[in-house]
Parts: structure tokens; C-alpha cells; sequence
């Protein structure tokens, strides 16, 4: 069932379990992220998620609803995490809502596309790097 499929992969980005992350994407995985860059491929999203990790130790996703359409599914609520480093506070920690549209084939996740405002953990990133 597509619905597993898709609660596995969050499970495994909750988990922050990348390998578990890269078994449940097919070879040509798409992510779009949310200023609408594309990155193809599951070794390249490999990267992009250890990286990920490492800048936000605590990210998680939160799903509040759920929407399926064949093999489709639009996903709402939460993400949020805190910059390497810090302690959870106001000024470097976030909490945004967010939606994700996935699309499964073969029993693997093809897309992952993120649509949430990211200007607050950017400027977390800029603020950390300056001195």
C-alpha cells in the first residue's frame, strides 16, 4: 500500500536513517525542494540528507492529514529542527508548516517535493556564520 510506503520514508527521515531513507527511493528519485531546485538521483540524495542531518541534528516531520490519489499522496503539517551546535531556543530553532507531495512507483518513493516558507532556517544558517 502506497500509504506504508510513504509513512516508512518519513519514519526513516524522523529516524534520520539514511539508509533506510536511499532503500525506500528508486534509482531516478526526485526531490524538489522548496525554492523549486531539483536533485535526481538516490546517491546524490544520499548526500543531501547526511548533509542534512549534520546542519539540523533534530529535524523532524510532523503529518497532520494525508490525501491519496493513486499513486499520489499530499502530505500536511510540520517540519522543523534546531542548528548543529545550539540549544533549542528562539533563535535557532524552527518550527514552519509544510506540505509534501510524493509520488510512489514500484513500491519506492519517485518524488519528494517539499512547499514550506524556508526563510526562517536560512537565516539561522546566516546568523551562525557570522561572526
Amino acid at each position: 500500500m502506497n500509504k506504508k510506503i510513504v509513512f516508512n520514508f518519513i519514519d526513516a527521515i524522523n529516524e534520520h536513517n539514511v539508509d533506510m531513507i536511499c532503500s525506500l527511493m528508486t534509482n531516478d528519485h526526485r526531490f524538489i525542494d522548496s525554492h523549486g531546485n531539483e536533485t535526481v538521483g538516490k546517491a546524490t540524495m544520499k548526500a543531501g540528507w547526511i548533509g542534512y542531518f549534520q546542519l539540523f541534528p533534530d529535524y523532524t516531520i510532523e503529518i497532520e492529514d494525508v490525501f491519496l490519489q493513486d499513486d499520489s499522496a499530499a502530505l500536511f503539517g510540520y517540519a522543523g529542527g534546531t542548528l548543529k551546535g545550539s540549544t533549542r531556543n528562539r533563535d535557532n530553532s524552527w518550527r514552519l508548516p509544510a506540505a509534501w507531495k510524493t509520488i510512489v512507483k514500484g513500491e519506492k518513493i519517485f518524488l519528494w517535493q517539499v512547499y514550506a516558507d524556508s526563510k526562517i532556517p536560512y537565516d539561522i544558517i546566516i546568523k551562525a556564520k557570522k561572526p
